[in-house]
């Protein structure tokens, strides 16, 4: 049998992924079967069975893809100027454009995570990768000057964590939860936490250090 190009690989391995998601979303994990998902993505067991071994190894796929997603996005928001406008569209993508489904399958995860060790060690990871990238950024914003944060980083990214958790609940599982009404005031609350400083004050106070390191 030839070997499948690089490329044939890869969107091969996509659609799987897909065909997964769509059965997770649809059944749950734990009564989603492996032939379910061969017939979602019209393969036989020994073609998905190639790039898959189990669905704890589908869903590190789909985490995998979502986290690479996620860092992509996310440097976007690292480097924005207006941090806090550029989370409230990070916000809007997750919790409106997203489609329901993925909010679904990740909730549904959680859940399964709680009877489910490799499961669990594949969610945690991810949720530590999220939790880690915003402390960071936090921490960033902190030591450039650009926040006075009102608690410790650590504290305030956690809240935040929270809060999406919260959103993402909700509108996986109530279709007439209004999130749109939501999602600015929690973003407001998170600035209350963070403290932006006007660019003026920050560029002030990142020079401060450097005129009186030149003035000894």
């Amino acid at each position: 049998m030839p070997k499948l190009k690089p490329d044939t690989q890869r969107a091969r391995r996509e659609h799987i992924l897909d065909a997964a998601g769509a059965c997770f979303a649809r059944q749950g994990f734990h009564r989603t079967t492996i032939q379910d998902i061969c017939r979602e993505a019209v393969l036989s067991p020994g073609a998905l069975y190639i790039y898959f071994d189990s669905k704890e190894a589908l869903i590190a796929g789909l985490c995998e893809r979502d986290r690479n997603e996620f860092a992509q996005r996310f440097a976007v928001l690292a480097s924005a100027p207006d941090f806090i406008e550029a989370l409230q569209a990070l916000s809007q993508h997750y919790f409106f454009d997203d489609p329901v489904d993925k909010q679904r399958v990740a909730i549904d995860m959680g859940i399964e995570s709680t009877r489910n060790p490799r499961v669990a060690e594949i969610c945690r990871a991810a949720d530590a990768f999220c939790l880690d990238s915003f402390e960071q950024l936090f921490q960033r914003l902190k030591d450039e000057g650009r926040i006075a944060p009102a608690a410790d980083i650590p504290t305030i990214a956690r809240v935040f964590h929270v809060m999406g958790d919260g959103l993402f609940w909700r509108r996986a599982i109530y279709p007439d939860f209004d999130a749109k009404a939501v999602l600015p005031v929690m973003v407001d609350l998170v600035a209350a936490l963070l403290n932006p400083i006007p660019p003026l004050a920050a560029n002030a106070r990142s020079a401060a250090p450097a005129i009186q390191k030149a003035n000894v």
